[in-house]
């Protein structure tokens, strides 16, 4: 009898914990899609008079509002905690959008980052008030912008432009804020994990795949 549970914990135990974990992987690694196929972004220019596309990019999209630098510190948690972790993946973007008029606010943290932040991965760009409360909308989400066309919370969209997040009512989650980097160092960390995960299984499976993830 001993023997027969010495060669159950031995051989028999190990193969039913691997069969365990092993479906459990495929359970946890596809996060949701929150809103498919959000709109692209319009003639829209950034700092550098460029226009940004959200199409075959993993993006962290975030509305900063008129007060951009009175809520400084959240692009210093988002950059600490998300992006000077993730910044050398070119398929990956940090975009904000900004209202018109609050350039040179931004261009004060564009400096302020760059100071020890390689920044060639964050896009401000800048729309009317009206075209920001529009495109937000599209997005469908519960949460809304302030009465300064901002938000705290930032989001993932990924590069067929699914905006992704957690879908169980017991933990919904659309974006993740910024206000906060314990949420960031959590919750918004292993979602975006997910995300890359995914896309290093589509590399593996399709050698045409992008090899930058």
């Amino acid at each position: 009898m001993k023997k027969n549970i010495v060669l159950f914990v031995l051989f028999v135990l190990p193969i039913v914990a691997y069969l365990f974990f092993a479906s459990g992987v495929n359970s946890f690694t596809k996060l949701p899609t929150i809103t498919p196929k959000i709109a692209d972004f319009g003639n829209w220019k950034s700092l550098k008079g460029e226009k940004v596309t959200l199409n075959n990019k993993i993006t962290i999209l975030g509305f900063s509002g008129n007060e951009i630098l009175k809520n400084r510190g959240n692009f210093f948690n988002l950059n600490e905690k998300i992006y000077q972790r993730y910044n050398g993946f070119k398929d990956l973007q940090f975009v904000v959008i900004c209202p018109l008029g609050t350039e040179k606010d931004a261009e004060k943290i564009v400096e302020s980052l760059g100071a020890f932040t390689d920044v060639s991965g964050w896009h401000f760009i800048f729309a009317s008030p009206d075209e920001i409360k529009a495109y937000y909308d599209q997005l469908h989400l519960k949460g809304k912008l302030d009465q300064n066309l901002g938000t705290s919370n930032v989001y993932i969209v990924d590069k067929e432009r699914n905006l992704r997040g957690r879908k169980d009512k017991d933990e919904y989650k659309e974006g993740y804020n910024t206000f906060h980097p314990s949420e960031l160092s959590n919750e918004m960390l292993d979602d975006f994990k997910i995300i890359l995960y995914e896309y290093r299984a589509a590399l593996k499976k399709n050698h045409n795949a992008t090899k930058q993830l």
